[in-house]
């Protein structure tokens, strides 16, 4: 149960009592009543700024306002006090027996718990990684496929029906290199002497195994054939070989796309020709010379009549172009298409999870979306910033099979799928990450995978006390939820369940926000809270969560423990980490 959410439900109840009694207005619009944890902590536990928004559109003072409302949410059971701040805002302090009782929903939904019906199963399309399909995914690539697919993943705890897609831009001039490239791998496989890769071919050893897989099938069939015979075989069978290298490579991450769309079966459709006659018929195209770019001029700039996208119309800084020299499509115009295509097949919600590198390109489409679907689709665009690889603080030094760049699978070889999807989160996706081979493996609080997974390893080892104390004592759920809570009276013991009270909040806010690494955050500070918890209690026997005399106090603090892996695990399973039940120290 979302806190805040139930007691924005009891104001704007009360707030409808008010209008029964003629306090407020018929009519009174509480939509931009809110119900938030206070700025200060020390005001309590729950803020509304009710009384501020109602007011005026009430002719009402908003302090006389406030008074009237406070009174009536005192009258609530849960409700220990209620002040009056400032000019209008209402701090409610909940009663300790509240927070116990929300223990108990806690442990009752398990991991299940701050799942929540925000989204209303709204469809959200997701698109990641999208890397072009020419070699193996470097560790840059890790970055944007982590957010992705936590995203997806956090947006589907939120209530909306997801769709995972990856985009296969198989249509450019980079796959015809992709396929001369591995025509000479071809070659080599065939006993000639290929020399040095030519510079502007890629030189990976990835492609060796394509080149001897089209030998064995095919022989000396192409040895001796012009480029326009063999190009279009080899294009599509090292296309195909390399999504599947890409494939192999994220299941190392456990991510998995619903959808691959490729570019060139949507320009194959005559996808492209659709929307440009759309956009035609809407009057956004029109023939027309753009003003050089500000700044140095680019080598190849030409100043010439070009196919243009009223792109300003919608937002953008200029009309963008929709034809190359030689008459084909830009990238651009395709890139169109596919939204277009991804907003057709009812996805009103788009989220592109670009590099860095794309960020030139952002309102772009941005404008194009608008356009295609009169305003009816909203796009998100994240941008991820670069991983900078270190060790010790230092440049790593990995291998590098893949030509010039180190691979995902070489990261996840050297730490794990685990420490990449947290490490990855541990930054917000727009802020340079740096990722420290060192560092991750270290045990300490400075380590946040660490903290984290050390605190769910730290509640089983309490179970294990528990259970050695009082053999044949249960400590089961259901018990558990049985037990005298009212042993909980210290106020970190208390403060903990408030933070814990805290995870759906998180999970709709970061879902509305498309933040994901704000799970990162939350789950650090819930493990810092428990740490300190039982560090406190290590210089107070009192505060222990095993008490060896008293099996009571033993079970109420066992419900808080288990409450505490409960909300863990569930934070470890939408960023896809898998909770360890034990951790050497």
């Amino acid at each position: 149960m979302n806190v805040f959410s139930a007691f924005k439900a009891i104001v704007e109840s009360e707030i409808e009592s008010l209008v029964a009694d003629g306090t407020l207005p018929d009519g009174t619009d509480g939509a931009r009543v809110s119900v938030d944890p206070p700025r200060d902590a020390s005001h309590g536990d729950l803020a509304t700024n009710a009384a501020m928004v109602l007011a005026k559109p009430a002719g009402l003072k908003p302090r006389d306002l406030a008074e009237t409302l406070a009174e009536r949410l005192r009258a609530r059971d849960s409700v220990e006090t209620v002040e009056v701040a400032g000019p209008g805002f209402i701090n409610l302090r909940l009663n300790d027996e509240y927070w116990r009782d929300l223990l108990r929903d806690i442990l009752a939904a398990g991991v299940a718990y701050g799942e929540s019906d925000l989204g209303q199963g709204r469809p959200v399309n997701i698109e990641y990684v999208s890397a072009n399909p020419t070699g193996p995914l470097h560790v840059g690539h890790a970055r944007g496929a982590v957010v992705g697919d936590v995203l997806a993943s956090l947006l589907a705890k939120a209530g909306y029906a997801v769709t995972r897609e990856y985009y296969i831009n198989d249509a450019g001039s980079q796959v015809d290199v992709l396929a001369r490239s591995a025509y000479l791998r071809y070659r080599e496989a065939l006993g000639d002497d290929i020399g040095d890769i030519p510079e502007g071919l890629y030189p990976g050893d990835y492609l060796v195994p394509v080149g001897a897989a089209l030998a064995a099938r095919d022989g000396d069939k192409w040895q001796a054939s012009d480029e326009s015979e063999w190009l279009p075989e080899f294009r599509a069978f090292s296309v195909a070989a390399m999504m599947d290298l890409i494939r192999d490579d994220l299941g190392v991450l456990n991510i998995r796309h619903d959808e691959f769309s490729s570019e060139r079966a949507l320009v194959e459709a005559d996808g492209v020709d659709a929307v440009m006659q759309t956009l035609e018929r809407d009057g956004l195209i029109y023939e027309g010379v753009l003003e050089p770019p500000k700044g140095k001029l680019p080598d190849d700039w030409e100043e010439r009549p070009q196919t243009l996208f009223r792109a300003s119309d919608f937002g953008d800084d200029t009309d963008r172009p929709l034809k190359k020299s030689d008459g084909s499509w830009t990238y651009f115009a395709s890139d169109l298409a596919y939204h277009q295509d991804k907003y057709r097949r009812g996805f009103s919600t788009l989220i592109d999870v670009w590099g860095a590198d794309h960020g030139g390109y952002v309102k772009r489409v941005g404008a194009g979306v608008k356009a295609l679907t009169n305003g009816e689709a909203q796009i998100d665009v994240k941008l991820c910033q670069m991983v900078r690889l270190l060790e010790d603080g230092e440049p790593a030094k990995m291998s590098k099979r893949s030509g010039n760049f180190v691979t995902l699978r070489d990261l996840a070889d050297a730490v794990g799928k685990d420490v990449i999807r947290f490490i990855m989160l541990t930054r917000k996706n727009d802020a340079p990450l740096d990722f420290d081979l060192v560092k991750v493996r270290e045990q300490s609080r400075d380590n946040p995978v660490f903290y984290v997974q050390y605190a769910h390893a730290r509640t089983h080892s309490v179970a294990r006390m528990a259970a050695e104390a009082f053999p044949g004592a249960d400590f089961g759920i259901d018990a558990l939820r049985e037990a005298d809570l009212a042993r909980l009276t210290d106020s970190d013991e208390l403060a903990l369940i408030r933070l814990l009270a805290a995870w759906p909040r998180t999970v709709e806010g970061a879902a509305e926000a498309h933040e994901p690494h704000r799970l990162a955050f939350y789950l650090y500070d819930l493990a810092a809270a428990f740490h300190a918890l039982w560090s406190k209690a290590r210089g107070e026997p009192g505060l222990r969560f095993v008490v060896a005399d008293d099996v009571e106090v033993t079970r109420a603090r066992m419900a808080l423990v288990l409450a505490v892996r409960a909300v863990v695990a569930s934070g470890l399973a939408v960023m896809g980490v898998t909770p360890v039940d034990e951790l050497r120290e």
